[in-house]
């Protein structure tokens, strides 16, 4: 029996009765077209209300619709490099009834989960990993002599990263069977930039494209090893579906460029060109204009953003660097202002390190500006090119802390245990923009290695700037309260929860002190001994994990001096991954409150004075 989803007011009512992609095979051209147009409006109507990954999911509905079409998931395996563009896929395989809790706490993920159905194969959330996860595939599937296609899809940003190329140059040399699918929208979360996308932007706008829609020279990939089908009209599931057929008759690896728009049925997506529509919170339908809550100050890549460009206007040796991110790192105004000192690399991690280095071995001061999250892809490249030759580069860590709603992936939790372990690094965050500033102008004139900043997701404190700064001496912690009973030692955003914790205490006679540990590496050794010796309870607070973090490098403070008796808690993240949910709620679920302080602390000070007691 031919089942029909789209008829009736209430398209989205039918949608959440998917169970499984089986029923699309069902479908005409005409029936499968009009699938198409209730899934966008599902879609848009959805994230308007939950944010999300809308930009590139409007993008790839005909094609995913062709994919389970043509293949029979879970058997064949779908792989979707970074995984936003996966929302389609999540609707035919039946999880439209859970859009509602989509990137809320204990809700749908944002991106392939594998707890989440059998249809999501590999779990991605980074960039160009799936043709790697392909090649483990294939590899496992014939060793096994089993029988099912792969289907890697990845986007022409995506292909920018160095091991998709890698990848791509073992595929072809292997050649087995494989479908690769290049999703070509022109775009990564900006607008692409590179010799690759040049390449892709010659064979999307061949004349022979443009005029007839057949397949032209696709020199490139075939060099490597690859059948090349396109450029293909992404739009028309008919054409993706009757070369999808093609694809499945080739043996060895073929590509299939498939050409899409990003955005597509939605106004203010399509005509977006800054990557605005990428990923969004909620927003009205009818306007296309976002949902906000008034801001009380800029956001902390404005502020650091805004500091680069002050001290870029005096020294010609300052350049900027990101890794595709642009927009989010907030350098647009910087690529304008100094467009022969600014370097959009695409996705490129790796590269946009060494490149970081070799302009610092020359004397230049280069500012990579990088997300937490991403930064952990250039681990290497920090230790072997940077850290080793003590090179002066100054790193924003973007994104540093919990940043909710993209969940596991991109949580940067993790930028201090691995920085921490590296000889001659710097490590520092400021707690507003005050002391951003003095940390910018400490990192520019800083001459005996790599200094980090760790700035958080969303807006800063909002604090009045001066026109002079000092700079802070390398390691050197404020003391905001001075300590008597007790002693919280944090940094960043989490000094406000300290701050109104040693206030509850106020109010009951109790002494506890706050000090800005605006270092976490090195370690404010002066002041921790003067705070040792005073023998009272020490608290860390750290919006990241405990294994190999703040707290952990006090601990081993104490271990390395001696100093026994000592009573020392650290309130962090556990060594787990953390899923996807609102800050404030992560954060409370793990202590990591005022109220959550302020417990710990009465532990500690009710076990000092049974100490005392034993003592005397």
């Amino acid at each position: 029996m031919r089942v029909t989803l789209w008829k009736g007011s209430c398209f989205y009512l039918d949608l959440l009765k998917i169970k499984d992609p089986s029923f699309i095979k069902q479908l005409d051209i005409q029936e499968l077209e009009a699938l198409a147009a209730d899934i966008r409006a599902f879609l848009i109507t959805s994230t308007s209300k939950s944010g999300g990954h809308i930009g590139p999911n409007l993008g790839v509905v005909e094609l995913t619709i062709a994919l389970h079409y043509t293949f029979n998931s879970p058997k064949d395996k779908f792989i979707w490099d970074v995984g936003h563009q996966s929302y389609v896929h999540k609707i035919l395989t039946g999880r439209a009834n859970q859009f509602d809790t989509l990137r809320e706490h204990g809700g749908l993920d944002g991106f392939p989960k594998r707890k989440e159905s059998i249809h999501d194969v590999f779990e991605t959330g980074h960039s160009s990993t799936s043709l790697s996860a392909a090649a483990g595939m294939v590899i496992a599937r014939d060793i096994k002599k089993e029988d099912f296609y792969v289907i890697p899809i990845i986007g022409d940003g995506a292909l920018t990263g160095g091991m998709a190329l890698e990848a791509l140059n073992h595929i072809g040399d292997m050649r087995k069977d494989m479908i690769v699918i290049l999703n070509d929208n022109d775009m990564s979360i900006a607008p692409n930039v590179g010799a690759i996308h040049n390449i892709l932007g010659k064979l999307r706008t061949s004349d022979t494209f443009q005029e007839t829609k057949t397949n032209v020279d696709g020199t490139f990939f075939e060099e490597l090893g690859f059948m090349y089908l396109g450029p293909i009209d992404g739009h028309d599931v008919e054409a993706v579906i009757t070369n999808l057929e093609l694809a499945k008759r080739v043996k060895g690896p073929v590509l299939l460029h498939i050409v899409t728009k990003k955005g597509k049925g939605y106004q203010p997506a399509e005509l977006d060109s800054r990557g605005t529509w990428h990923g969004t919170g909620p927003y009205k339908v009818e306007t296309g204009s976002f949902i906000k809550p008034a801001k009380r100050a800029a956001s902390w890549s404005s502020v650091i953003s805004n500091e680069l460009m002050r001290l870029a206007e005096t020294d010609e040796r300052i350049v900027a660097i990101t890794p595709a991110m642009p927009v989010g790192s907030k350098l647009e105004k910087f690529a304008k202002a100094f467009p022969e000192r600014f370097f959009d690399v695409g996705i490129a991690e790796q590269h946009a390190t060494t490149m970081a280095a070799g302009l610092a071995s020359q004397g230049m001061k280069p500012f990579l500006a990088i997300y937490s999250t991403f930064l952990q892809r250039a681990y290497d490249q920090l230790v072997h090119d940077v850290c080793r030759q003590k090179l002066n580069v100054v790193i924003g860590i973007d994104r540093a802390g919990l940043v909710g709603a993209d969940g596991e992936t991109h949580q940067g939790i993790f930028d201090i245990s691995f920085l921490n372990s590296i000889p001659n690094m710097t490590i520092s965050m400021p707690k507003d923009e005050v002391e951003a500033r003095q940390l910018m102008d400490t990192a520019f004139a800083y001459n005996e290695g790599p200094f980090a900043i760790r700035y958080p997701r969303g807006e800063a404190p909002g604090a009045q700037l001066v026109e002079s700064t000092t700079l802070i001496p390398i390691g050197q912690w404020e003391t905001i309260i001075q300590p008597l009973d007790a002693v919280i030692l944090t940094f960043g955003p989490t000094i406000e929860l300290a701050l109104k914790a040693a206030e509850q205490f106020e109010l009951e006679g109790r002494h506890v002190g706050v000090v800005n540990a605006r270092y976490i590496k090195p370690l404010d050794e002066t002041l921790l001994h003067q705070i040792l010796k005073q023998k009272i309870p020490i608290l860390t607070v750290e919006e990241s994990l405990l294994k190999g973090g703040f707290g952990a490098s006090v601990l081993e403070f104490i271990e390395a001096n001696n100093y026994t008796d000592v009573i020392m808690h650290r309130i962090g993240l556990p060594d787990e991954f953390i899923s996807h949910g609102s800050v404030s709620l992560i954060l409370e679920s793990f202590g990591i409150s005022t109220t959550g302080i302020v417990l710990k602390i009465k532990e500690m000070l009710a076990q000092s004075e049974k100490l005392r007691a034993k003592r005397l």
